[in-house]
């Protein structure tokens, strides 16, 4: 894997190791070929967020053991894949963000300006 880097261009920080995030669980939001749900979004969780999230369809919530999921809470960081990103931003429910951990692959998704009005982590 080449070296990842944030929408900066700069090298991609990291995003959450409590709860453990990102596509490959190593607290980045890392992404690869693999990745077509491309996990590049540092989002700091909000309860808006959490209730938009269930109602189209992706509790992330409720926490799956099994899975070793242990369900999100507002506050919590957390990778999150780039189009759910922009489908919240348009119906108005987009959380915050973490530019300096967010992946440039979001880009191919998402408009630096909308995540920059999101940003906790610029002036």
């Amino acid at each position: 894997m080449k070296e990842s880097l944030n929408v900066f261009g700069e090298p991609l920080k990291e995003c959450s190791n409590s709860p453990k995030t990102g596509f490959f669980r190593n607290g980045c939001c890392d992404t690869s070929d693999e990745d077509v749900g491309s996990h590049t979004v540092c989002v700091i969780m909000t309860e808006d967020f959490l209730k938009y999230s269930t109602s189209v369809g992706n509790d992330l919530s409720t926490p799956m053991p099994a899975m070793g999921f242990p369900g999100l809470n507002p506050g919590d960081n957390w990778c999150l894949c780039a189009p759910r990103w922009q489908q919240a931003y348009e119906a108005g429910s987009a959380p915050k963000v973490l530019l300096s951990a967010t992946h440039q692959g979001a880009l191919e998704y998402v408009d630096l300006e909308n995540l920059k009005n999101f940003a906790v982590d610029i002036n």
